[in-house]
């Protein structure tokens, strides 16, 4: 009798979290938390269950976050940006679905980054931007660093080549009222990983001293931190360390390429499906159109690499925490940013077998430092070989002022390349933390930003800032 109770009180809980979710896409968010709070309610939850109620009740407070823009408000951001902006023309704009809207609670809303995705998806009205910033030294310069690191690997006979060697200080900053007075905060940052292009890492100050420091080889590596808050409530972390990173080129024949075992227990993680990497029917019969009857697994890659180059745009995201399949969402949607179309790439490649996995941090590039996602695959004899599906759709879609035969230089190089300005903190999606989280995470795909919590709660991304200073040693 208890297992049968306890069989239907679990039916029960993944019906709320069916019809929540049902309810959260017909835009009724009030009706959808109505109905997690009641089931918040119910006596003796597991603490498993308690916690994935409690994460889709504050996923529906994520979603305003990101939708916070009315229509009227959409139009004047726009205005002072588009050159000559009319009203008419916005309206056929929205009547074309050129921005992403949600219906919440009977009025729509739009992403809060709709005027930046308007010149990525439509980049013809770059011509009428009052606000853009102009990359053409950043086009340039990534291609004369994939040239030089390709003609080093060259010289050199090996694919990790001119180190370079970077200072970074991150500091995370909660704001003022997050937290009453003297609660204890716990934090987590992100810093270098172990990897064959990257080492040499070297922890200098921080404030406060971190608790703990997650091993060289951790799949998510975290510096680990406690910390009261101060009288008004927020709180600092700061770390500082020295790493060396090194450019990256395999010189890769398809000729040599063999199938591996993939049964080895190194490589198995890495050809199943995963939280947000799921082969649907139309993830594998897109693979199988892509790949045509190629059964060489680097050209197959090649060819996934080709076309979401191609035939994804790039786009800014909503919170990752919202989405339940990212690889679908950015399949569906033919657009994304760079951790979609590398969960995108990673799903198409293990469709068919071909070991791929998630790498994550921060690019450094001068000119266009941000947090940012790509991939590796695994081609036998040649090992783990980066691919970074977002550098390869740069190099296609946004560098205007490079040649087509330069585009198509800097897109292959990503294809077994990778420059040297990069800081690697993970090396798969959807990791747990070291100690773990013990309340929600923002991020539950990606770390990157940082993770922070009270005995309260989360701190939610919107409660603090972040910033990664990096300067670069000569």
């Amino acid at each position: 009798m208890a297992v049968f109770l306890a069989g239907c009180l679990a039916a029960s809980a993944q019906d709320v979290l069916q019809e929540s979710a049902q309810l959260t896409d017909r835009g009724d968010f009030n009706g959808a938390a109505v109905l997690l709070d009641n089931a918040l309610r119910a006596p003796d939850l597991s603490p498993a269950r308690l916690k994935q109620l409690e994460f889709q009740r504050d996923v529906l407070n994520r979603i305003k976050k990101d939708y916070s823009l009315t229509k009227d408000a959409l139009f004047h951001k726009l205005s002072g940006s588009v050159k000559n902006l009319e009203p008419e023309e916005f309206e056929r704009w929205l009547a074309d679905g050129w921005f992403d809207g949600r219906l919440i609670d009977g009025q729509m809303f739009y992403l809060d980054v709709s005027v930046a995705n308007l010149y990525f998806r439509h980049p013809e009205l770059n011509a009428r931007r009052m606000d853009g910033k102009d990359t053409t030294e950043e086009q340039r310069n990534r291609l004369a660093v994939a040239r030089a690191i390709k003609q080093a690997a060259q010289d050199t006979g090996t694919p990790y080549v001119l180190p370079h060697h970077f200072s970074c200080t991150m500091t995370v900053t909660v704001k003022s009222n997050t937290v009453p007075r003297g609660d204890m905060i716990r934090a987590w940052l992100p810093i270098p990983r172990q990897y064959p292009y990257q080492n040499d890492f070297q922890l200098g100050n921080a404030h406060p001293l971190p608790s703990s420091v997650a091993p060289e080889d951790s799949p998510i590596r975290s510096a680990y931190f406690e910390q009261r808050s101060s009288e008004d409530g927020s709180a600092k972390f700061e770390i500082a360390y020295t790493y060396t990173s090194r450019g990256v080129f395999f010189d890769l024949d398809s000729n040599r390429v063999t199938r591996p075992n993939l049964s080895a227990p190194f490589l198995a993680p890495y050809i199943r499906e995963a939280p947000h990497v799921v082969f649907t029917p139309k993830i594998r019969e897109l693979a199988h159109q892509i790949a045509g009857g190629e059964t060489n697994s680097m050209l197959q890659a090649k060819a996934f690499f080709d076309w979401i180059g191609a035939n994804v745009k790039y786009s800014f995201a909503r919170e990752y925490s919202t989405l339940t399949n990212i690889s679908d969402y950015c399949l569906s949607h033919r657009y994304g940013d760079c951790g979609q179309e590398a969960l995108l790439f990673i799903t198409l490649c293990r469709s068919e077998g071909i070991p791929a996995r998630w790498q994550t941090g921060w690019d450094l590039f001068p000119g266009g430092k941000d947090i940012h996602d790509w991939t590796e695959i695994y081609l036998a004899p040649y090992g783990w070989v980066p691919v970074d599906p977002w550098a390869g759709l740069f190099a296609t879609q946004y560098c205007p002022t490079l040649t087509p035969a330069e585009r198509r230089e800097l897109h292959n190089f990503y294809f077994g390349g990778l420059d040297y300005y990069r800081m690697a903190a993970n090396a798969n999606h959807s990791q747990r933390l070291d100690p773990p989280k013990k309340t929600l995470r923002s991020d539950d795909v990606d770390f990157q930003r940082g993770e922070l919590e009270w005995s309260g709660g989360n701190i939610y991304f919107d409660r603090y800032s972040y910033n990664l200073d990096v300067q670069e040693l000569k």
